[in-house]
């Protein structure tokens, strides 16, 4: 989130001591991201030790501290994990948040800086390494399995309603409502799209594994040392694999290469990959539609959180431009001669 949410410093500090034994002398609010339930904070010590602050807010879930720490031991470096309280554990209770505390990476994500060709690379074997772990089975139970569950392009159809049948008083959700009037057709053969790649999926017996989900360009970080973190795992699912290597030649990492080069990149580091046409054009779209259920969710829902709101419709906006997230899951999209 952009905006600071309602909770004082001093009550970070006191838990920071209280858990984690850490006499924090200074601590500062950073506005990043587009999770509004979700705040960042760096947090430095009497001794000039950095931390990362992450205050999760609703729904947490145990296993988005579980597994990277799990990865992390398990060798792969590039899995940024939590640190553990005093007592062991991976997060601590504050009020209405769950607080996890991470080490302080000096760097910049790849919204920031292209990545270079030898991180492509990374990229990929780092992905491959989590693809290929041997996961307790006590966690993977744990994590979340894909459904194709139609609840984004339901939530969508909704806000494309409420746009079509409200007046709004507030300027972003009447900018929003005119934006959503003005591609009204595009996202519902959008919609339809992903509804027939999901009905499609559901009857095919595709392996599951463990997929990070969210792999776009703000959950990579390169540090001043050009060392390559995957950060922010808070929603694990269990899926076909396609649900990470969407992200490859899809637009979402940045804008340093071409999606060719993307791909023939990473898989320099991945390795020989079948990728199931199906299942990448259904999750290309299918992220689309939920960006654009979230963001409509957030936006509609309440005039609060100004500078939130207005970088959501700006992400919004973005997936639709020429060259965007759409146009490149239309032409990727091996499925349908429609482009």
């Amino acid at each position: 989130m952009l905006e600071k949410p309602d909770i004082q410093d001093e009550s970070i500090v006191a838990c920071l001591l209280d858990e984690y034994g850490l006499n924090v002398v200074q601590i500062t609010f950073l506005p990043l991201g587009a999770d509004r339930n979700t705040a960042v904070y760096r947090a430095t010590t009497d001794d000039a030790t950095p931390y990362f602050v992450k205050l999760r807010l609703d729904n947490f879930d145990e296993t988005s501290v579980a597994l990277p720490r799990f990865l992390s031991d398990l060798g792969i470096g590039q899995v940024m994990a939590p640190l553990a309280t005093k007592t062991g554990q991976l997060s601590a209770s504050l009020n209405a948040f769950r607080l996890i505390l991470y080490p302080f990476v000096e760097g910049r994500n790849g919204y920031e800086v292209d990545l270079s060709d030898h991180h492509w690379v990374e990229f990929g074997a780092a992905l491959k390494g989590i693809h290929t772990a041997e996961i307790p089975a006590a966690l993977v139970r744990r994590i979340q399995r894909e459904a194709y569950s139609s609840q984004w392009r339901e939530t969508t159809k909704i806000s494309l309603d409420r746009a079509e049948s409200k007046i709004f008083d507030d300027p972003v959700s009447t900018k929003l409502a005119a934006f959503l009037k003005s591609k009204r057709d595009e996202i519902l053969d959008l919609v339809e799209r992903a509804e027939g790649l999901a009905q499609a999926l559901r009857v095919r017996s595709l392996e599951f594994i463990v997929c990070h989900s969210d792999l776009h360009a703000g959950n990579i970080l390169i540090d001043a040392n050009d060392a390559f973190y995957i950060v922010d795992w808070d929603d694990p699912v269990l899926a076909p694999k396609e649900r990470d290597l969407m992200f490859v030649g899809g637009g979402l990492v940045g804008t340093g290469h071409t999606p060719q080069e993307e791909e023939s990149l990473f898989y320099q580091g991945y390795g020989q990959a079948q990728i199931d046409p199906v299942a990448l054009a259904y999750y290309r779209y299918e992220r689309i539609i939920q960006d654009i259920a979230e963001f409509c969710e957030q936006i509609f829902s309440t005039d609060e959180g100004g500078a939130d709101r207005e970088q959501s419709l700006r992400y919004l906006a973005s997936s639709f431009r020429p060259g965007g997230v759409l146009k490149l899951a239309y032409k990727s999209d091996k499925t349908s001669k429609k482009r």
